[in-house]
């Protein structure tokens, strides 16, 4: 939700009531209870015709809501798979279809990371790596660093290796956090866990942690390794840098190169890279975008890579701060 959305939502919520407000709060995650605690804050006073506007806009977006369809698990399922794309919204998927009962979970994403590290502490590190693949990737990271490096390694070495969860394993977590997940036999195995995930986690974490869990991977399992250091940072993920370090990346790509690994990307990403062009060069690419025939998809992936490899080497140099990169910056 940007900010003009977040705004309307905190108005909307004021205008409801605090009992009405109350109950729309109990269907939002911690996240957004907190961006929008935050933001009804700062509002002090609303012009009428600004509360019109909103109400109205929501009366609009609602007029149909009443409407009702036939086979609501498909509809569930089409619409989480179309907003969130197939692997975000397959966990989710699962844990609604299902109904798996996560409460135990829910909690701990209330919970400040020290509080939850100090929970889980003495617990194993297996049960301790299924239990942060379920929470939010910054808030693991957040977690993992409450624990020595010894257990940092284990638990993420766990989490890049985890095949998703089996039934008999949640009902494990089930007896250690106070029903966690509800398991059953007729549940599916989760699909938690992997490569990708230790990436993500990894992607928060500041200072050399982040080398020297992967190293201590390397040791052990070396492809596992460059594995999860190829997905601690995607392509579409340059959208998450400023001006200031697309621009350093610019400087270092071919143009032709550059063409081709756009051929797939993100519009939103496209536009970034263009802003930060000089208006001629970035009408030239797009041309060059709209004239250029088909691309074989591995070509597209192999430029992405080679941008992708500057993109650390700028990083691992200090002359661009990858998102949620290291917490020695300049201020």
């Amino acid at each position: 939700m940007d900010d003009n959305g977040l705004m309307d939502a905190a108005i909307l919520l004021m205008t409801l009531g605090e009992d009405t407000a109350s109950e729309v709060f109990k269907h939002l995650s911690p996240k957004e209870v907190q961006r929008l605690g935050e933001t009804m804050a700062t509002v002090k006073t609303t012009r009428h015709d600004k509360v019109g506007e909103v109400l109205e806009k929501f009366r609009v977006e609602t007029a149909d809501s009443s409407m009702l369809v036939g086979d609501t698990d498909a509809y569930i399922r089409n619409v989480l798979t179309r907003a969130l794309g197939e692997d975000k919204a397959g966990l989710l998927i699962d844990r609604i279809l299902q109904g798996g009962d996560v409460s135990g979970i829910e909690s701990l994403k209330w919970m400040d990371a020290a509080s939850v590290g100090e929970l889980i502490r003495n617990e194993h590190p297996q049960i301790i790596a299924s239990i942060l693949v379920h929470l939010e990737r910054d808030h693991a990271c957040g977690i993992l660093q409450q624990f020595n490096e010894r257990t940092r390694t284990d638990v993420m070495l766990r989490i890049a290796t985890l095949d998703g969860i089996q039934p008999n394993a949640l009902r494990e977590l089930n007896d250690v956090l106070s029903k966690v997940l509800a398991g059953g036999d007729r549940l599916k195995k989760a699909k938690l866990g992997g490569s990708k995930t230790a990436a993500e986690i990894l992607n928060f974490m500041g200072g050399s942690q982040d080398v020297a869990i992967v190293e201590a991977i390397r040791e052990s399992d070396p492809d596992l390794a460059q594995k999860i250091l190829d997905q601690m940072f995607t392509f579409d993920d340059l959208n998450k840098l400023d001006d200031k370090g697309i621009q350093a990346v610019l400087r270092e790509v071919q143009s032709d190169a550059l063409v081709i690994a756009l051929k797939s990307a993100d519009p939103d990403l496209r536009e970034k890279i263009f802003k930060n062009m000089s208006q001629r060069a970035a009408e030239t690419m797009r041309e060059d975008l709209e004239s250029k025939g088909p691309v074989r998809v591995s070509e597209v992936e192999a430029e992405q890579k080679e941008i992708l490899k500057i993109v650390r080497r700028l990083a691992d140099e200090g002359q661009i701060a990858l998102a949620g990169g290291g917490d020695d910056g300049f201020v």
